[in-house]
């Protein structure tokens, strides 16, 4: 993915920390769809996934409905329901089939769609101040797999070696949203 791309996902997910005012992890995916109108279904309650799939999302009736698999365990579903809102976010395009409108599977589109679930899911100036480096820091404080959190450890490093932060007004404002969150992490310690 061209870094372009990148930098629009990574911005999307904290304009939507800073849009639906998260101020604590974990981050409510569930909180954000309902203030969007965005339906979450079960797969098991509607049975339209395919069995190597985690989630997909439909358009109909001028409605956004996630559907995940539930048979999935819960860190791996919230990751599906915020990749899900990445699609929808960053407004990848929808193609018609027969009965709705689904997301058109484009690489570009999976790999932004993932770093705007992890980005907002795992916001990384938050786990910087709290100084969450590990994979299994991360899962726990992010609630996300263990899978998610050892990708988010590795951007990390990256992150921490480089020192950039708080280069964007975007990400400024994300640190300051989670102040109290942080000084309350810090002071448990």
């Amino acid at each position: 993915m061209n870094y372009g791309k990148y930098k629009n996902a990574r911005n999307a997910s904290w304009q939507c920390l800073i849009d639906f005012n998260v101020s604590s992890l974990p981050v409510m995916v569930s909180k954000i769809a309902k203030a969007s109108n965005i339906a979450i279904i079960k797969n098991s309650a509607v049975d339209l996934l395919k069995s190597d799939k985690s989630g997909i999302t439909i358009f109909q009736n001028k409605k956004f409905y996630i559907i995940y698999n539930d048979a999935e365990n819960s860190r791996r579903c919230r990751f599906t329901i915020a990749h899900e809102l990445g699609h929808i976010f960053l407004g990848h395009l929808l193609i018609n089939t027969p009965e709705y409108k689904i997301f058109a599977k484009r690489e570009d589109n999976e790999s932004e769609a993932n770093v705007f679930a992890r980005d907002l899911l795992a916001p990384a100036c938050v786990l910087h101040e709290l100084k969450a480096f590990t994979t299994r820091d991360i899962a726990n404080l992010c609630n996300i797999s263990l899978e998610a959190a050892r990708y988010r450890e590795q951007r990390m490093r990256d992150l921490e070696t480089r020192n950039a932060w708080y280069l964007n007004p975007l990400e400024t404002e994300v640190r300051k949203q989670f102040d109290d969150y942080i000084n309350s992490k810090r002071a448990d310690k």
